[in-house]
Order: structure tokens, then C-alpha cells, then sequence
């Protein structure tokens, strides 16, 4: 069962890349496009073209239509360097022996043969006669944050997070010839398969039950048996992607004559509604209650009599009118449900997922990174930013940083200083005074907008706006590199 695009699709691909590109219906190499989007000056944009040439020629809006949180599609390309650039075994080879990298935290060593699934990691460091002696001995390769040793991967991903508003994540698979790594199981995130090297044969099977329809957490490891008949026996060689939701029970097994590399770009973990009303519910009736005296009424005196799994069977009119009552005050809850606040702290833990921004050369000129403070004649030199009035300044990106709500105060959360390892560093924030300034500053992007333009006085601002260049980090640029002065 091959799933692709459509004729009609491929035409409007066709035109949308000579209008773009100038250069038929073949897409970009990978340096050259983010060579391209380093240029762009909208973060939105660049996730938005990246994530079309990951999926092209089907075009973004059908995807999300026809695929997204649906159904598997397969893309066959018959260009094995259309992801060149990406990952190699090369550069495995180059971390393994320029890092530290750790079994069970960086590398996981593994193989599945006669229905058993094993993992094979001993301590400590992953050197490479080790690693290549697995390797040879017919185990399964698993780095599982390639984006902390390659600035590619970091850079990949760091651009997608904006598209799905969600950590974007990634595994590189290097499998043996003749040989399999892992059990069929189904995840819990949206799958990107893309193959670097090689060859790999994949089997997709449906969610065997509604209630695996989009899970919330992976599978265990199933047998065949418990499986049934794949919807898709295809071979993935190099250049072709595979994309399947959460909850589709997968295998992929290498063939005789060729090994595989792939990488799985992932996003969408526990990013669901529940999830969200999760943050949402336990504040609802807290609110309700200190709000709306129904809600600080009693149970009735005997409610214990009538409700409850002992008396789940019992055809009782007072446990009707419980219920009833419940119904009532659920539907009423609802407008006491403090949803601005909920999507804050789901954003913050996204903030906190996030992968720091790649600087481009113009952006780190004209941020506090770019700037030339330094050490000379026993003294700090060149270490006082001069913002006046006129100086134009702006986000670095739309998902850099976020205004958000905690009781009484409001933080700016930013991505910044986050770790390329996750979750290595706590969140990020610094409490804001000028909240007005920081709401026009993030409603403007991506245009620059002068510092006098701002909604509070000047000398406040340019106090506020220095520490969050230069001590918080915050990612907001001058349209021109930093001039300073000592």
C-alpha cells in the first residue's frame, strides 16, 4: 500500500518550487537551503519552508489535511542525496571518537532476533572499537540526541520546533545488513522517517483498537501474532521519507545486500487537548469555588449511601439527582476555567523543551553575542551598549521568548540559554516590569521597531532592555551590528 502525492499535487509543487527556487521541480541541497533561510527574516517562514522541502513535493497544507494524526505516507524520491548533509556514518564515526558519548544516555546498542528484543549497553563510554565491534557482530546503532554533537541536526530541528509549536526531537538508526534492531511496537509522537544511507524495509501496521488510536505513552514490544496484516510493506531507500502517527505499530528490518541509516525527526508528545485540560482542570474549581457559592455548598448528608462502586448498581432517585448535579456544576465550570493561564504553562514546559536558537552571522553580529567586549590594558573594554531612541530592535524569532502568567506576576520565558542536551538546564525567565513594551515587541515581530516606539519611557526601557541583552541573553537584535564604547 503506497501512499503519495497526488498528480495534481506534483504540478502545483512543480510550480511552487520554480517560483521559489528558479530551479525546476528539484529541491535545494540541505547547505544550500539553510544557506537560503539564514536569510529569511521570519522564524515562522523558515520552519514553514524547511518542513516543505522535508515533505516534498506533497505540499504542506494537504499533509496536514489528509496525513497528520491520520494516516502513514511514503515518499519516493529516487534521489539518494536528497537528504545528504543531514547525518552519516562518517560522522558517527567522528563523535564517537571526538565525545563523550554515553551508553544508555547518548548511544543504546540493541537487537531483536527470534521475537526477542535485547538491549546490549555496558557502562560508561561509548568508544568506537566497541561500539564498531556491536556493530560488526550484527547489533543495531541507536544515538538518541544526535542534535547535542551535530550543529546540522541542532539547526534542523531548532527551525521545526516553530512549526509544530512543540519539541521537535530526533534519533539516528544505523542497522546492520540482514538484520533487525527493534520489536514491532507503536509511539506515542509523530514520526518522521527519513533514510540517510542504505536501504531499510518497513511493515506499518493500523492501531490494533480505538482506544490505541493517538496514544499517550509508547507500547511495549509486541509479537508477531498480536499484530495482524501490515497496511504497508515498502522499502525505504535513500532519500525517501515514511511518516506514521502515534499509536501505528511499526518494524523495519534491513535486506541482505545493503545497510540503513535513517534519522526519525519526532514531535507532538503529549501535546494533545487532555493534556491540556490536565493543566486546566485542578485550577477550574479552585477558582469556581472562591467565585460562585454553588460550589461551597455541601454534599448532601447521605451521599455516601447511594454513591459510590458499592452502589454503582443500585437504581436509587437520589443517586440520579447526584449526578444530575454534578452534570450541572461541571457545565458551569467552564466558565471559570482559567484557559490563558493552562496554555502559559504548556508553553513554558515547550519553552523548556526547546532547543537554544542557530545563529546566523547577521544575528549574532547584531546581538549581545556578536558583541566585541573584551579584555586590554589591564582594563574591560567596549562592555556599555549605547541604545538611543532611534535604535531599531527586535526578537531574534517568534518562538525565542513568551510572556507568561504565574499568579500575580508575569515572566518572560526564553529559549536562549537552553541546553542542546534536553532538559540539562532549569527554565529560563526574569520577571518583567515593562510588560507593555515586551507585548509590542513580540506582536511587531518580525519587523524591527525603534526603541522610542516602545510603550513606556525611554531611559527605563534602555535600562530593562540592555539587562535583557546582555545579563538574561534574551535574543532581541539591533537592525545593525552593536556599536559600544567602553
Amino acid at each position: 500500500m503506497k501512499l503519495s502525492s497526488s498528480d495534481e499535487e506534483k504540478s502545483k509543487a512543480q510550480k511552487d518550487c520554480e517560483t521559489r527556487n528558479g530551479e525546476g521541480c528539484d529541491s535545494p541541497a540541505l547547505d544550500v537551503l539553510l544557506t537560503d533561510l539564514a536569510e529569511v527574516n521570519n522564524s515562522r517562514e523558515r520552519a514553514n519552508r524547511l518542513f516543505q522541502w522535508i515533505i516534498h513535493p506533497v505540499q504542506d497544507k494537504s499533509f496536514f489535511r489528509e496525513n497528520w494524526e491520520k494516516k502513514p505516507i511514503l515518499i519516493q524520491r529516487q534521489n539518494p542525496d536528497y537528504y545528504k548533509g543531514l547525518f552519516s556514518t562518517a560522522e558517527f564515526d567522528r563523535i564517537l571518537r571526538n565525545n563523550d558519548v554515553q551508553y544508555g544516555v547518548n548511544l543504546d546498542v540493541t537487537s531483536y532476533t527470534n521475537g526477542k528484543r535485547e538491549t546490549h549497553n555496558p557502562p560508561g563510554r561509548a568508544l568506537p572499537y566497541t561500539v564498531w565491534d556491536f556493530y560488526e557482530s550484527g547489533c543495531s546503532l541507536r544515538m538518541l540526541n544526535p542534535q547535542a554533537f551535530s550543529s546540522t541536526v541542532w539547526q534542523v530541528l531548532s527551525i521545526l520546533q516553530e512549526k509544530f509549536g512543540s519539541m521537535a526531537g530526533a534519533n539516528v538508526y544505523l542497522t546492520p545488513a540482514r538484520t533487525q534492531g527493534f520489536a514491532p511496537h507503536y509511539d506515542d509522537i509523530e514520526a518522521f522517517i527519513l533514510q540517510l544511507e542504505g536501504k531499510k524495509h518497513w511493515r506499518v501496521y493500523n492501531p490494533r483498537s480505538e482506544d490505541e488510536v493517538l496514544p499517550l505513552v509508547s507500547s511495549p514490544n509486541f509479537s508477531q501474532d498480536e499484530i495482524g496484516q501490515p497496511i504497508m510493506d515498502v522499502v525505504l531507500e535513500a532519500g525517501d521519507l515514511l511518516y506514521f502517527p502515534r499509536g501505528f505499530i511499526h518494524q523495519g528490518d534491513c535486506l541482505p545486500d545493503a545497510h540503513s541509516m535513517h534519522i526519525t525527526v519526532s514531535s507532538y508528545q503529549r501535546n494533545s487537548w487532555g493534556d491540556l485540560l490536565l493543566k486546566l482542570m485542578p485550577a477550574a474549581p479552585e477558582i469556581a469555588m472562591e467565585e460562585d457559592v454553588e460550589f461551597r455548598k455541601g454534599l448532601p448528608l447521605d451521599y455516601l449511601q447511594f454513591i459510590g462502586v458499592q452502589n454503582s448498581e443500585k437504581e436509587d432517585p437520589r443517586r440520579d439527582r447526584f449526578i444530575a448535579h454534578i452534570e450541572g456544576l461541571l457545565k458551569k465550570l467552564v466558565k471559570y476555567a482559567p484557559v490563558d493561564a493552562s496554555v502559559d504553562q504548556k508553553a513554558r514546559d515547550f519553552l523548556h523543551d526547546c532547543l537554544p536558537p542557530v545563529l546566523s552571522a547577521e544575528e549574532k553580529a547584531s546581538s549581545v553575542y556578536g558583541a566585541p567586549a573584551r579584555w586590554g590594558d589591564g582594563e574591560a573594554l567596549d562592555v556599555t551598549v549605547q541604545l538611543k531612541g532611534q535604535t531599531q530592535i527586535r526578537l531574534l524569532g517568534a518562538g525565542a521568548a513568551r510572556l507568561c502568567g504565574d499568579g500575580d506576576t508575569v515572566s518572560l520565558f526564553y529559549t536562549s540559554e537552553n541546553s542542546r542536551v534536553y532538559h540539562k538546564e532549569e527554565p529560563k525567565s526574569i520577571e518583567m516590569k515593562h510588560i507593555d513594551a515586551m507585548e509590542f515587541l513580540i506582536h511587531s515581530y518580525p519587523k524591527f521597531v525603534s526603541v522610542a516606539s516602545l510603550p513606556c519611557e525611554t531611559m527605563e526601557l534602555s535600562i530593562d532592555v540592555w539587562f535583557m541583552m546582555g545579563h538574561a541573553k534574551i535574543k532581541i537584535l539591533r537592525k545593525s551590528p552593536l556599536k559600544l564604547s567602553k
